[in-house]
């Protein structure tokens, strides 16, 4: 059972979606505005469904404020279609972008597809007997599922996380954006290249803060990404 985090101030929807999230078995929180939202987002989701157009604070702001405390997938829902919106909502640390109207079935698959990639993460970290792995000053934990340099943790979201394991678990290997994709969104994800190129952008900017000299990810133009091996 997965715990659900719903932020929506359209109480029939937020009331129809808790009604089928509860018959696949999950504990769900409501609530009807951002600044609930913020507070409900303390008690660790094992997802958050986030509406945009919300009174007061809008659900970007609200993703802005938890983003860095929360490393649970973010699924946004917005009547929104316009590719900045989409990108401006991945570039914040979404995992989804839902389009409104929306078919339940389809959403209830979107959740069931990211949950199935926690899972399958959290799998791959038991089976992986090494837990950490240096790279000049950054450290990978794989137990602890997050990246350290001098000692200092980068507040990276889960799918940040994942992306920099990927990579440098297979340190000078060049990925394609689509192979990255691919493996942490998976087969049944549904959105595209656009959401590689984003977040990858935000990993380098967090990773300069802390360490602006050093390049750990490199692009390979006209193919993809690759972590550096040497340091």
């Amino acid at each position: 059972m997965s715990k659900i985090l719903i932020v929506d101030d359209e109480t029939d929807l937020v009331s129809l979606l808790e009604k089928h999230l509860n018959k696949k078995g999950h504990e769900v929180l409501t609530a009807y505005d951002g600044q609930r939202g913020i507070e409900l987002a303390r008690e660790n989701p094992d997802l958050i469904i986030l509406d945009i157009m919300m009174p007061k604070i809008d659900g970007f702001e609200v993703c802005r404020a938890i983003r860095n405390s929360v490393p649970c997938p973010i699924l946004f829902l917005s009547a929104r279609q316009s590719e900045i919106d989409k990108i401006k909502g991945f570039s914040l640390g979404g995992d989804d972008y839902i389009t409104k109207p929306f078919g339940i079935r389809e959403l209830m698959a979107r959740i069931e597809a990211n949950l199935r990639r926690e899972e399958r993460t959290q799998f791959i970290n038991a089976e992986n007997k090494r837990t950490k792995f240096h790279f000049g000053e950054l450290v990978l934990d794989i137990l602890g599922k997050n990246v350290n340099i001098r000692n200092m943790k980068i507040p990276l979201t889960k799918t940040e996380y994942e992306i920099i394991e990927f990579l440098a678990l297979h340190a000078g290997q060049v990925f394609t954006k689509e192979q990255v994709y691919e493996q942490v969104w998976g087969y049944d994800g549904t959105g595209d290249n656009t959401t590689v190129v984003e977040r990858i952008k935000r990993i380098r900017s967090k990773i300069a803060e802390v360490d602006p000299d050093t390049q750990y990810i490199s692009t390979v133009w006209g193919i993809g990404y690759k972590w550096n091996k040497e340091r």
